[in-house]
C-alpha cells in the first residue's frame, strides 16, 4: 500500500487541468494527491513545478502528456527527489527531452502509452525512454492518447496502490 507520508503528484497535459478525467479520477482514489493547474511554456511550468515540490524528496510524479515530460525531465534534473515515475502517453519526443536524454535515470518508472496514439507516437517515446529509464516498465496498451480504458485504470491503479 502507499505511504501516505509520500507526495504524490499529478502533472496534466499541455491544455489539461486538476479538473480534467485523470486528475478527478486519481483524487477519487488517492485524495492526498497534489493535482496543481500549470500554465505557460515549458520553462515556466518546469519552475512552477519546482516550486510545488520545492526540496521534498520521496516524490511519486504521475504525468500525462506534456506533464510526462515534465515529470520525466524533474527526474532526470533532480533524481534524489523522485521516489517513482508514472508517465501516461509522455512527450518524450519533445526537443527540451533531448537534452536531458544523456542521463541514465535509476528511478523505477512505468510507462503507459497507447497503441493508436497520434498524438505522441509510441515508438520514438519507447525508444528515448529505454535510453534513459534504467528500471523501465512500458506497457503499450490498446488505447489512444487519451487513455480512458477501464482495464488501463485498473491496473495503473494498482500499480500506484503497490507503492
Amino acid at each position: 500500500m502507499m505511504n501516505t507520508s509520500q507526495l504524490l503528484i499529478f502533472l496534466h497535459g499541455l491544455e489539461g487541468s486538476s479538473q480534467g478525467y485523470k486528475a478527478r479520477l486519481l483524487r477519487s482514489h488517492f485524495p492526498h494527491i497534489i493535482t496543481p493547474d500549470f500554465d505557460g511554456p515549458l520553462e515556466q511550468r518546469m519552475a512552477q513545478l519546482r516550486h510545488i515540490v520545492a526540496d521534498r524528496t520521496g516524490l511519486t510524479i504521475i504525468g500525462s502528456s506534456f506533464g510526462g515530460l515534465m515529470g520525466a525531465l524533474f527526474t532526470c534534473q533532480h533524481p534524489q527527489q523522485v521516489h517513482r515515475l508514472l508517465l501516461l502517453a509522455p512527450a518524450l519526443t519533445h526537443p527540451q527531452f533531448a537534452a536531458a536524454a544523456s542521463a541514465l535515470v535509476i528511478t523505477p518508472t512505468i510507462i503507459y502509452h497507447g497503441w493508436r496514439d497520434t498524438v505522441v507516437p509510441l515508438e520514438p517515446v519507447r525508444t528515448l525512454a529505454r535510453q534513459v529509464f534504467r528500471n523501465l516498465t512500458f506497457h503499450a496498451v490498446d488505447d489512444d492518447h487519451y487513455l480512458r480504458s477501464p482495464a488501463l485504470w485498473e491496473a495503473l491503479l494498482t500499480d500506484l496502490a503497490a507503492g
